[in-house]
């Protein structure tokens, strides 16, 4: 079975639940930077989603 999340809500739950602990690590912190970047839109788009798609794919390779 194959489950997908929107990146925009996945980081959005995930801000919620960072500001709702009161985290202010700095895993927080680039969880709060994806949320707006990916939200935003911005120029930089295209390399930092590639760079966390890299990143989903390596994860989901291990599982395999």
């Amino acid at each position: 079975m194959i489950f997908t999340v929107s990146a925009v809500l996945l980081f959005g739950a995930a801000s919620v639940l960072a500001v709702k602990t009161r985290s202010a690590g700095g895993g927080a912190a680039i969880v709060l930077f994806l949320f707006g970047f990916f939200t935003a839109g911005t120029g930089a788009y295209d390399p930092i989603v590639s760079v966390v798609k890299a990143t989903a794919d390596a994860l989901s390779a291990l599982g395999n």
